[in-house]
C-alpha cells in the first residue's frame, strides 16, 4: 500500500447534523446528482437532499439506480445511489458488484431502522435475520463501509469512506439509521484531506529499469486498461506514447482510453478472440508495457492471450511488476510520469497498414436485410467527438468493439462483470452527467427486457438518447456458446418501436433493412426533442465476427 501524507487543510463542520455533513462532503467531491428510490427508512435524508443543491434523480428500480450511478461515476469521477433498508439495499447489490469489479467509485447510501427502534430485537419490516445483515453483505461488495451509529465518530467515518472511494476507485457503503440523520455531534471535527504520495526512490528505480528495457527493445507495445480512465491518466499515457512513439492497444474494458483515430492506436487486444493481425502484432512484441490493465478472462480472450511475463512491465494502482521484480508504494500516475521523464527511446516500430486507422467508408444498400456488422459500419459514419456509446452485454458489446470512438472516455460497457441490463439505466446516468452529449445505446432484446423501462425516467427528464434494440428473438450470445435450438434461449417478442407511445415521449422506428436503419439514424441524430428507439430486426443466426470468435473459444468450456 502506498504511504499517505495528511495535509493541514480543514473545513468547519460546527453546527452540522450527520445528514448535512454527508451531503456537504459529497458536494466537496464534485457530486452534483444522485440516483435512487425513497423508502420510509430514508425519507428524512431524502427530504434533506431535496432541499440541498444535489439533484436527486428518482429511478424505477434500485438496480437501475445503481447502474445509472455507475455510469455517472465513470464520467464524473464519483457517483451515488440512495435507497431504503434491505428491500432497496439488497436490490442494488448486483449493480454495486459490477461497480466493484470494474473500479467505478459509487457511494451507496442506505437508510436503516433507528437505533431506538432496535431495542429487544423486534421484527421490523424489511429486516432480514438481524440488523447487520445488509451491512455484512455490502462489506463483501465495497472497498469500505460504515454504519453512522455514533455521533462522536460519524464525521470521521464519512471522511474515511468517501476518501476510500476516490482513492481506490471502487464503491463504498454508508448506512444511516433514520434517527441519526438530524443528530448534531457535540465535537469539533477538523477535516483533514488525505494526500497519497509515492515512495519516490522505488518509483525512480522502477522507471530506470522500465526505461532500460524499452530502450533495448525493437518491438515495444503499450496495452492500456481501465485504470487509465478511472484515475484520469489519459494525458500522461499520451505523452509517454507520443514521446516514445510506442504503439498503443487497449483492453476491452479500457476501450476509448484514447481517441481511436490516433495514429499510434492499433485496436483492442483480446488474445485469440481478436483480429489475428492485431494479436500477432502484440504477442510478437519484445517489451509489453501494461498500464492500468487488469488481466481478466475477457481481456485475455478467454485465456488465449500469449503474453510472456519475462517481457512485461505491469503497472496498476495495486501493484508494479517489471519482469519478476516487484516494487511497492508507487502510484500508477507517478510511475508513468517518472518513466516519461526518462524519455526512453527504442527502434521505431512500423504499424502495419491493416492496423492503421482509416476513414469510414459506408454506402447503404437500401433493400438488403440489416446485419449487425453493417449497422456498426453505419454508426461509425455517424458518431463524432461528443458521442457517448454505451454497449450492453452480448453482441451489443462484441460488435461495438469495431466502433471507432472519436474522444476519450466515451465508450461505456460492463465488459468484465458482464451484467445484462446495464445499458438503458447507464444511459440515464450518462445523460445526467453530460446532458449536452449525444448518448447512443446498443442493447440486445434480452437485456432490454430486464431494465428497459428505465426509459420512463429518461422520458420524464426530457433526455434524448438514441436507443438501438437488437431484436434477434432471444439470447444470441448463448446460441453461439451452446449449439442447438434451445427453448431457454428464446424470449417473448415485443413491439419495441411502440414503447414511446406507451411512455408518452420520444419516437420509435421499426427497422428491417439497411435503408430503414440509415433513414432512422439520420432522423434520430437530428432530433433533440426526446429519446429515439430504433427497433432493429436481425436474423437469429446473425453475429459479429468478434462474437463468432468468442463462441469458438468459450464454447469449448461451456
Amino acid at each position: 500500500m502506498s504511504p499517505m501524507h495528511v495535509s493541514s487543510q480543514s473545513q468547519n463542520s460546527a453546527g452540522l447534523s450527520i445528514g448535512e455533513y454527508l451531503i456537504k462532503r459529497l458536494q466537496d467531491y464534485g457530486l452534483r446528482d444522485l440516483f435512487g428510490i425513497p423508502g420510509d427508512y430514508v425519507l428524512t435524508l431524502y427530504s434533506m437532499l431535496e432541499k440541498s443543491p444535489i439533484n436527486v434523480v428518482g429511478c424505477t428500480r434500485e438496480d437501475c439506480a445503481g447502474y445509472a450511478a455507475d455510469a455517472y461515476a465513470r464520467l464524473n469521477g464519483l457517483g451515488a445511489v440512495c435507497v431504503t433498508y434491505c428491500v432497496g439495499g439488497l436490490s442494488v447489490c448486483n449493480s454495486i458488484a459490477g461497480a466493484y469489479a470494474e473500479k467505478s467509485p459509487v457511494v451507496v447510501i442506505s437508510g436503516s431502522p433507528g437505533l431506538n427502534e432496535r431495542v429487544n430485537n423486534p421484527l421490523l419490516h424489511h429486516k432480514v435475520r438481524d440488523f447487520r445483515t445488509q451491512m455484512e453483505v455490502f462489506e463483501k461488495l465495497c472497498v469500505a463501509g460504515t454504519e453512522l451509529s455514533d455521533p462522536v465518530s460519524a464525521f470521521r467515518e464519512i471522511d474515511r469512506v468517501l476518501d476510500a472511494a476516490t482513492r481506490f476507485k471502487r464503491p463504498v457503503y454508508i448506512e444511516l439509521p433514520r434517527d441519526m440523520v438530524n443528530v448534531v455531534p457535540h465535537v469539533n471535527h477538523p477535516y483533514q484531506l488525505p494526500e497519497l504520495t509515492s515512495d519516490m526512490n522505488a518509483a525512480a528505480e522502477a522507471a530506470d529499469e522500465a526505461a532500460a528495457l524499452i530502450a533495448n527493445s525493437k518491438k515495444p507495445i503499450i496495452i492500456a486498461g481501465v485504470e487509465i480512465h478511472r484515475f484520469g491518466l489519459q494525458d500522461n499515457l499520451l505523452l509517454l506514447a507520443e514521446q516514445t512513439q510506442i504503439p498503443i492497444a487497449a483492453t476491452l474494458l479500457g476501450k476509448s482510453v484514447i481517441r481511436e483515430t490516433h495514429p499510434l492506436y492499433i485496436g483492442i487486444y483480446e488474445g485469440a478472440m481478436g483480429r489475428a493481425e492485431l494479436t500477432q502484432f502484440v504477442e510478437e512484441s519484445d517489451c509489453i508495457v501494461l498500464l492500468g490493465t487488469f488481466m481478466t478472462d475477457v481481456n485475455l480472450g478467454i485465456y488465449t492471450a500469449n503474453l510472456d511475463p519475462a517481457k512485461c512491465i505491469y503497472a496498476t494502482s495495486e501493484q508494479l511488476r517489471i519482469h519478476h521484480h516487484h516494487y511497492h508504494g508507487v502510484l500508477l500516475g507517478d510511475f508513468i510520469s517518472e518513466l516519461t521523464a526518462r524519455n526512453p527511446s527504442s527502434s521505431p516500430r512500423i504499424i502495419p497498414k491493416s492496423l492503421e486507422h482509416s476513414a469510414v467508408e459506408y454506402q447503404s444498400s437500401n433493400d438488403s436485410a440489416i446485419t449487425i456488422e453493417r449497422m456498426i459500419a453505419r454508426i461509425n459514419q455517424q458518431i463524432d467527438d461528443e458521442t457517448i456509446v454505451i454497449a450492453d452485454i452480448g453482441d451489443s458489446l462484441f460488435a461495438a468493439t469495431e466502433i471507432q470512438t472519436h474522444d476519450r472516455t466515451d465508450f461505456i460497457s460492463p465488459a468484465y462483470y458482464t451484467s445484462m441490463g446495464f445499458s438503458v439505466p447507464a444511459a440515464l446516468g450518462a445523460q445526467v452527467a453530460r446532458p449536452n452529449d449525444r448518448v447512443l445505446v446498443i442493447c440486445g432484446d434480452g437485456a432490454f427486457q430486464m431494465t428497459g423501462m428505465e426509459l420512463s425516467t429518461i422520458v420524464r427528464h426530457g433526455f434524448a438518447p438514441i436507443i438501438i434494440v437488437l431484436d434477434n428473438q432471444g439470447y444470441g450470445t448463448e446460441r453461439m456458446l451452446h449449439e442447438g435450438d434451445w427453448e431457454y434461449n428464446k424470449i417473448h417478442g415485443w413491439n419495441y418501436h411502440k414503447l414511446p407511445e406507451l411512455l408518452r415521449g420520444g419516437t420509435g422506428y421499426e427497422i428491417s433493412t439497411e435503408g430503414d436503419f440509415d433513414a432512422a439514424l439520420t432522423k434520430a441524430w437530428s432530433d433533440r426533442n426526446g429519446m429515439s428507439l430504433l427497433h432493429v430486426h436481425l436474423s437469429t443466426d446473425d453475429a459479429s465476427r468478434p462474437l463468432q470468435r468468442l463462441g469458438e473459444r468459450l464454447g469449448q468450456r461451456v
